[in-house]
């Protein structure tokens, strides 16, 4: 089989040619009417985005971390306050919850799905009772890799437990279970416009979706220094956190083709999964889960050899994520559910990422595929 040349982990600049004219247009726009700062085209995003997700308020904002401590903000969460987190994640969902003054804490992951377990989470949540210093005030839960986590058992254990349930869908919106977003479940869903996410703009960006209408507008003055109807009266202390208009603009067109490109990420997973069964293992979605494969992440024990293998065949893998939360220095003194986190060390030893993207061509995806299976024979596999 041929090499292709220069294959994209992640091609950004395939998605920019096919929507280059209506990007190029939406830009112009701003740029004539210059209100940089939430201009018209901020509105009209967050109505967008209420839509798509079948939820009632959006709050635009500055990034992915600034989403998730919006919400963290005004709920009042604090010092002594505990938030049961995954470590199997990227730092900001715990760093946010440290920057709050609160305590993260750290819960498994489900061995298929690499989402929060949520039979780890009841124990942790009885494990921080019993020890009486904390008190828990909410979930965290990750939409790792694209794929929703399992939100009726999430929203289940937080209804018992009096929890503020949180759906970080940085990786994961437009990821549904049975037809429903996450908001179905969650008081909130954050999420990231990271330029690599499946709903990337071109620099920072992020959001807050919630059916609440007061902490929305709770949220709403937090991310303009806590503003009031004066504007030099602010009511709360807040930050400036704020998503530009000419960002706003860009995920307005990309918005439009996200579902097809949905579409698109799952064929491309599906002939992964039929393709590499048996020589890696494959992610495992859940029965009437859709994701977004913000990454197609497999398992092998025998990763750095096949990585090794695969940079000389010209095929890009990357790790996410080579050491757990619990595991990094800023975070290993908090507490982890159980004191171990067997699933998550593991995986974080065995995990690798191949290249996913709607642009990805039959041909390329093929080479990729070839190049694995060759990569694990070598090794043994």
């Amino acid at each position: 089989m041929e090499t292709p040349s220069n294959i994209a982990f992640i091609d950004l600049a395939a998605q920019q040619d096919y929507l280059k004219a209506k990007i190029d247009a939406a830009i112009a726009k701003v740029l004539k009417h210059g209100r940089y700062i939430m201009g018209p085209e901020i509105a009209e995003l967050e109505e967008q985005l209420s839509q798509f997700t079948a939820m009632t308020q959006t709050v635009s904002c500055s990034n992915g971390t600034d989403a998730i401590t919006l919400p963290l903000m005004a709920y009042g969460i604090g010092p002594g306050d505990a938030v049961f987190a995954p470590s199997f994640t990227f730092a900001a969902t715990a760093e946010v919850i440290a920057l709050r003054g609160a305590t993260p804490v750290f819960v498994d992951v489900d061995p298929q799905t690499y989402n929060i377990d949520p039979e780890h989470l009841k124990t942790t949540i009885a494990q921080i009772k019993a020890e009486g210093t904390l008190s828990p005030k909410a979930i965290i839960a990750v939409d790792l890799f694209g794929q929703i986590a399992d939100y009726p058992a999430l929203r289940e254990i937080a209804d018992s437990e009096g929890l503020k349930l949180i759906s970080d869908a940085a990786q994961g919106l437009g990821s549904t279970l049975k037809g429903e977003h996450a908001g179905k479940w969650a008081d909130v869903v954050t999420t990231s416009f990271f330029p690599a996410k499946p709903l990337g703009c071109y620099g920072d960006g992020g959001a807050v979706l919630t059916n609440d209408e007061e902490l929305a507008d709770i949220m709403r003055s937090l991310r303009v220094h806590g503003k009031g109807l004066d504007k030099y009266d602010n009511v709360r202390v807040g930050v400036n956190a704020r998503l530009d208009t000419l960002q706003a603009a860009i995920l307005l067109e990309k918005l439009v083709v996200f579902p097809e490109e949905i579409i698109k990420r799952n064929r491309i997973a599906d002939r992964y999964a039929k393709g590499l069964s048996g020589v890696v293992d494959v992610p495992m979605v859940m029965a009437g889960a859709v994701s977004t494969w913000a990454q197609y992440t497999v398992v092998s024990s025998a990763r750095d050899a096949i990585m090794a293998s695969l940079k000389d065949m010209k095929v890009p893998s990357v790790i996410y994520y080579a050491k757990p939360l619990h595991q990094q220095t800023a975070y290993k003194h908090y507490p982890v559910g159980g004191g171990q986190l067997p699933v998550t060390e593991r995986l974080a030893g065995e995990v690798f990422s191949l290249p996913m993207h709607p642009y990805l061509g039959d041909n390329v995806q093929e080479y990729i595929i070839s190049s694995v299976k060759s990569a694990a024979d070598a090794a043994n596999v």
